[in-house]
């Protein structure tokens, strides 16, 4: 389920710290999954940003403003 691989991806992320500023570094949602995808886990951008305000552990998933951004 995406959904589990997802929160799994994540409380990796916590104890990476190489792979947290990977992700940081993303510039989309669909960069973020292309990394865990290369690592195994199974999700999506969009399952990514609908996860969007949700907590795992330390990390609370959010979905950054940019301007000019269409919603």
């Amino acid at each position: 389920m995406a959904l589990n691989q997802l929160k799994a991806f994540i409380l990796k992320m916590q104890q990476d710290e190489s792979l947290k500023q990977r992700v940081l570094a993303a510039s989309t949602a669909d960069d973020v999954s292309k990394i865990a995808v290369a690592m195994g886990y199974e999700f999506s951008g969009d399952e990514l940003l609908r996860f969007n305000g949700n907590k795992v552990g330390q990390v609370t998933v959010v979905k950054p403003d940019h301007p000019g951004e269409y919603h």
